[in-house]
């Protein structure tokens, strides 16, 4: 790979990143894209061969392949900033250093895993995990699927279950009936969302339920699941597990950037604390892929110049974060979900570190330099999450490289330093 110059770096291309660069690109400026994803869209518009775009996905698709300033780079990590205005990445074939003026953060968010007894068995997933896998082209064609965890999502990926050929045999929402209810009755503000409620609605789905335990020897045979007061085991192949969304910050606290509810703090411009810095969609808060359409289009204009245009987003951004306050409020966690996992219970998988050995440490920190958690394959992402969740601790600074890298990747990166 090679160093590279824009006018407008934007990281991430889902909806979110795709809007921003698309109305960005109406300036006429330099816009360069990195994703780590092979292919456009992030998670929601994931393409693969069992994937059937929808027709909005497409559109932003073509539309960013016919502009002629726009710059899309995948399977690219962001590695570090280096310097004002810098950000090393490393692809497939090397490394390199962008030089930006404005930098329009869309970096996500990733899926909040809770663990539980049983959760390391192999078919135990992530929700958004599996969805994702079906994309690609696992086969689970007459497989029994339970799906558990809390919000939308668990619907969304029990219709691609269903789609491909798999059988769901429950979707267990840790949220109460009465939350339902009051969200359900007031879905008639955002039809688009009350339309889609009924396309999605599956028999099997079951409020004020979780999974206590998941069983098996070799891999999951059943699970034990709590639906009000009662308790039930119930036979599947596979359990897809999700407990909502949390924002990726890391990029934006190695920046400098203020946050506000664990989220990149943002005004009514899509500006971040930092200058010259946006940022939009999920990591500004989880909100669904209509506000970081938006949010991703306010930003593009405001970070070259068309306020004009921004203003005129300004009300329906204002309409779909309605929506996501009501979500958020619907589906917040139930503290019961806390004291599913016992002391044996492993939460950080890649180094077999149980929440026994967790227990009494102060912070992130304290508990990595005791116990290895975090130094695995995913570097924290899981289960740093879930051991802030469970025990309360603050979110923990990042540290460069932002994920594992090649050795020649950490030498340019010491020559960087070097250098300055």
């Amino acid at each position: 790979m090679s160093d590279l110059v824009c006018d407008v770096l934007v990281i991430g291309a889902g909806p979110a990143g795709l809007a921003a660069a698309r109305a960005a690109a109406e300036s006429g400026q330099s816009v360069l894209v990195l994703d780590d994803n092979l292919r456009p869209g992030g998670q929601i518009w994931r393409d693969g061969p069992n994937v059937a775009l929808p027709a909005l996905a497409q559109q932003y698709r073509r539309a960013e392949e016919a502009l002629s300033n726009v710059t899309l780079l995948n399977g690219v990590k962001i590695i570090a900033c280096c310097g004002p205005q810098k950000i090393l990445y490393e692809a497939a074939t090397g490394s390199g250093v962008v030089d930006y003026q404005t930098l329009i953060l869309c970096c996500g968010a990733r899926e909040l895993l809770l663990p539980f007894p049983g959760w390391t068995l192999p078919g135990v997933t992530g929700a958004g995990g599996l969805q994702a896998q079906i994309k690609q082209g696992m086969p689970i064609k007459g497989e029994r699927v339970a799906i558990a965890g809390s919000g939308p999502l668990l619907m969304a990926v029990a219709d691609s279950v269903i789609k491909a050929g798999g059988e769901v045999v429950r979707v267990a929402e840790q949220a109460s009936a009465m939350r339902l209810t009051a969200f359900a009755g007031g879905l008639w503000r955002w039809p688009v969302k009350l339309r889609q409620s009924f396309t999605l609605f599956n028999r099997h789905y079951r409020p004020d339920s979780f999974v206590l335990e998941a069983i098996g020897e070799q891999r999951l045979t059943a699970i034990r699941l709590q639906t009000g007061t009662r308790v039930t085991t119930l036979a599947c192949e596979r359990l897809a597990c999700g407990f909502g969304l949390v924002a990726n910050v890391e990029l934006a606290m190695l920046l400098g950037c203020r946050l506000r509810d664990d989220a990149v703090a943002v005004d009514e411009n899509q500006q971040t604390s930092q200058p010259k810095i946006y940022a939009a969609g999920e990591c500004t808060g989880i909100g669904g892929s209509e506000l970081a359409l938006t949010e991703g289009a306010i930003a593009g204009y405001v970070a070259t110049g068309n306020q004009q245009r921004a203003k005129g987003l300004m009300r329906q951004r204002d309409k779909w974060r309605r929506f996501a306050d009501a979500v958020a409020q619907t589906f917040a966690l139930n503290p019961a979900l806390k004291a599913l996992a016992e002391p044996q219970t492993l939460v950080c998988r890649c180094e077999d570190v149980s929440l026994g050995q967790l227990n009494g440490f102060p912070d992130w920190t304290a508990a990595k330099l005791s116990s290895r958690c975090g130094m695995g394959a995913c570097q924290g992402k899981i289960c740093a999450t879930a051991a802030r969740h469970l025990l309360g601790w603050p979110l923990p600074a990042p540290r460069i490289p932002l994920t594992p890298v090649r050795v020649e990747t950490l030498a340019r990166l010491n020559d960087i330093e070097t250098d300055e």
